[in-house]
């Protein structure tokens, strides 16, 4: 990412939104975890420097794996990660658009076409999707139903078309597209390449609301994007986890406001929910050690039958508290288990 830095500091116009372009498009193959090839930056340099064209750019890249067909799982990441950067880049250089479903569609079909399966690239999926989340511990996000994807797309750009941002704040302006892109993105339109087409859309859809946007951000933090996305649409309420915009909002506010917050993937990092139960139970056992020991103090000959009811617990739970009292050194038994008694220490 920091290859076309160098352009970015020189008072070229042309050259800096190349190689923000670039960048970008570069950037957001993070999403997927791909890295493109050193012949793509030789490439992408070229561009910038004016040597070729953005079609030439795409064609030698083309070319390239035509004469080179990758064999290896890394050659093929490269493949899609070096012919979606140049194709985003080519769509990034044009202000044309359209604010429709159709347009979103057209976006993947570009991206995708020749990388993906024909019955996949610039195709509405029609089969139900889960992906595990590392940001979930391996949870998922539940994506809209394939059966009525294309309504729900309908019904969202319809109710987009119509609002009115009139006597909004910016910073609810730029809330509210936030939340539009978080709900185009959960109906999860495409199989593959989901994030990165709704990316490629949303710069697009910004720059006809005019907004002037820190573009960087999707060229260093499109994980965030990303992970900010699962986190909008993502709830557990048996472990206390609801869906929150936070993070999206953070995300949005740099883009468009200016704003400096701190764009850390490890704060939407939810906690396991082993360790949350893990931490309960150890909270209530200490609880029951506790009052175990002033039941005791109270009565040193209480037995355990009588514990267990006290306590409304098992009597195996019970031994196995006792058990750990004495091996922490706070409870012992004076003699027999018939007749001895209890002594706190």
């Amino acid at each position: 990412m920091d290859n076309f830095e160098e352009y970015k500091k020189q008072n070229e116009p042309e050259k800096y939104k190349k190689a923000e372009n670039w960048g970008i498009a570069i950037g957001l193959q993070q999403v997927d975890g791909l890295t493109p090839s050193k012949y793509l930056i030789e490439i992408a340099k070229n561009n910038i420097e004016g040597k070729i064209s953005i079609d030439e750019a795409n064609e030698k890249i083309s070319r390239y794996y035509r004469e080179n067909p990758a064999k290896t799982l890394k050659e093929h990441n490269e493949k899609e990660a070096d012919e979606v950067s140049a194709r985003i880049t080519k769509l990034l250089s044009t202000h044309a658009f359209s604010f429709s479903p159709a347009e979103l569609i057209s976006i993947h079909k570009v991206l995708f076409t020749g990388i993906l399966d024909d019955e996949i690239a610039g195709k509405i999926r029609t089969y139900e999707i889960t992906k595990k989340e590392p940001i979930l511990n391996g949870d998922t996000v539940i994506y809209g139903h394939s059966d009525s994807i294309k309504e729900t797309l309908d019904y969202d750009f319809s109710q987009e078309k119509q609002f009115n941002y009139k006597g909004l704040s910016i910073k609810e302006e730029v809330e509210h597209i936030a939340k539009f892109v978080s709900g185009i993105w959960q109906i999860h339109p495409f199989g593959e390449g989901n994030t990165r087409t709704t990316a490629v859309f949303t710069i697009k859809y910004l720059y006809t609301l005019g907004f002037e946007t820190n573009n960087d951000l999707f060229e260093k933090h499109a994980q965030y994007f990303r992970n900010a996305l699962v986190r909008a649409n993502y709830q557990n309420l048996r472990n206390d986890i609801a869906y929150t915009m936070e993070f999206l909002n953070k995300f949005f506010g740099n883009l468009l406001l200016d704003e400096k917050n701190l764009l850390d993937n490890r704060e939407m990092q939810i906690k396991s929910i082993n360790t949350k139960e893990a931490k309960s139970s150890q909270k209530s056992s200490q609880k029951s050690s506790q009052k175990i020991l002033e039941l005791v103090s109270r009565n040193p000959k209480i037995t355990t039958t009588e514990l267990a009811e006290l306590l409304s617990i098992s009597r195996r739970a019970i031994a196995k508290q006792i058990s750990n009292l004495k091996e922490e050194n706070k409870l012992r038994r004076i003699g027999p288990d018939k007749g001895g008694h209890w002594e706190v220490i």
